[in-house]
């Protein structure tokens, strides 16, 4: 499977019904996007069974901006609707490959355990400081 446009439109549907969705937050005026394009495509080509998605953030700045993309390209891995990786910058196919065989590897319940556990936190740490009377 090649490349899938993502927008505003499709995104959630994407993210909702593919377990591992890979994400390129690109722009057709960044050269290391461009750069970073055939190393992408070539990836989908040897991992057909995941999705690999583009969002073009100048067709689509409302995605770039609810996921606070500061600089493209970046890459993004999503796996059960968890966010697993996201990082900026052109990677070379020997450090694409590997980041996907990462992702591959997670255990997605620990993931989620953990998400669980930092979310439990940060709600504590606010209930801590913006409580009734609290300051």
């Amino acid at each position: 499977m090649s490349t899938v446009e993502l927008t505003k439109e499709n995104f959630d549907q994407m993210v909702t019904d593919n377990e591992f969705v890979l994400i390129d937050f690109w722009a057709a005026w960044c050269g290391p996007c461009r750069q970073f394009a055939p190393v992408y495509e070539k990836a989908a080509e040897d991992n057909p069974d995941l999705v690999f998605g583009k969002v073009d953030t100048e067709a689509q700045p409302e995605l770039a901006a609810a996921f606070g993309i500061q600089s493209i390209p970046t890459l993004m891995i999503v796996r059960d609707q968890v966010a697993v990786f996201a990082q900026p910058g052109a990677l070379p196919e020997a450090a694409l490959t590997d980041v996907i065989g990462q992702a591959r590897n997670l255990d997605m319940d620990e993931v989620r355990k953990a998400v669980a556990e930092q979310q439990a936190q940060q709600a504590q740490d606010q209930q801590g400081q913006g409580g009734p009377g609290g300051r």
